[in-house]
């Protein structure tokens, strides 16, 4: 399908896309592609494609900053911000799809990278060419429809909901935050937990601290909360005056995404922290009229993907397509096998 493409794409016209879209997450909107910019690494390169037959779809896409179009990388989206994926006024076809992967099979790009939302990797597994590799993924989204009682019911699972009963008896205080007070509290538990790590691991905690701030620095939250205000919504379970754990939820539309989450374990464990924190986010995404409430990768940890099954949420296999001049994902891969190689000789 030969595709008119408009870049970067024009504000209004993609804020509508992004609110008509019931798939569409916040990580489609231009107010997630703001956040990514400000980090400095990256510039917009959002694609506005309009079709033949007058359709409208939009790539959220950023490039690295300060590098020549041959050597760039795009993404759509880079890893820690999300998945990003094709949305479009009215729903996303294959047809679509296969000339969004012609289009960008054109440029001179380094490496294009997309990770579309789980629930619509079926019209991009169908549509994907040979030039784009398929690099498998698992993600856990919980159906919210019905509302909290039918997921409460009906969803999460009998042991868990006993649970839950413990841990409103334990003292518990959950308060909800969409200030810069709430962004400080989640990134003081956070830092206690490298802490945490870094001493059970045997790691000089200067390097764990170091590595910790540099993977999810602080002003990347402070970021989203300012750009994302009242959908940006970051729970904080209390426990005797002291903070025992705090989650992140994005709210768009029909969608809400626990991004997020960090605990003091040995508060947060005994009290049951995390597992109240999620009925209330999912309950409140309930009563905001969502339907998904997406959990996100677990990175294989069976422990993790246990803990969303638990709320309900199934298992969904897609993909990451990857088109690449040069092997970089494998380059990526090596760099991380040797510095874990490193690290691990260090701590002995």
């Amino acid at each position: 399908m030969n595709l008119r493409v408009t870049t970067p794409a024009p504000r209004d016209t993609w804020r509508r896309v992004a609110a008509a879209d019931p798939h569409a997450l916040v990580f489609g909107t231009p107010a997630w592609i703001d956040c990514i910019c400000a980090s400095g690494d990256y510039v917009d390169a959002t694609r506005l494609y309009e079709t033949p037959d007058g359709h409208t779809r939009v790539l959220p896409l950023v490039r690295r900053a300060r590098l020549p179009e041959p050597m760039t990388i795009r993404a759509s989206l880079p890893d820690g911000w999300g998945t990003g994926g094709l949305i479009g006024d009215p729903p996303v076809r294959s047809e679509d799809v296969g000339g969004v992967f012609a289009d960008l099979a054109l440029d001179s790009a380094l490496s294009t990278s997309i990770r579309p939302n789980p629930l619509v990797d079926d019209i991009w597994a169908s549509a994907r060419p040979p030039a784009f590799v398929a690099v498998p993924r698992v993600a856990h989204v919980l159906d919210l429809d019905g509302g909290f009682a039918t997921v409460w019911s009906e969803r999460i699972t009998t042991a868990t909901r006993t649970k839950l009963r413990r841990a409103e008896r334990t003292g518990l205080v959950v308060e909800r935050e969409t200030s810069g007070r709430g962004v400080d509290i989640f990134y003081a538990i956070y830092l206690s937990w490298l802490e945490r790590r870094a001493r059970e691991r045997r790691m000089p905690l200067p390097l764990a601290l170091w590595r910790g701030r540099r993977r999810e620095p602080l002003r990347k939250f402070e970021t989203v909360a300012e750009t994302l205000g009242e959908s940006c919504r970051i729970w904080i379970a209390w426990l005797d005056g002291a903070p025992a754990a705090a989650t992140i939820v994005l709210i768009h539309g029909a969608n809400a995404i626990y991004w997020r989450s960090t605990s003091d374990r040995h508060i947060a464990g005994p009290a049951r922290a995390n597992d109240l924190l999620q009925r209330v986010a999912i309950e409140d995404a309930c009563s905001l009229g969502c339907r998904y409430y997406h959990m996100g990768e677990s990175g294989g940890v069976e422990s993790l993907m246990h803990f969303k099954s638990r709320f309900g949420a199934s298992q969904y296999s897609y993909c990451d397509y990857r088109l690449e001049r040069l092997p970089i994902s494998s380059a990526h891969r090596a760099a991380r096998r040797l510095s874990s190689a490193v690290e691990g000789r260090l701590l002995r």
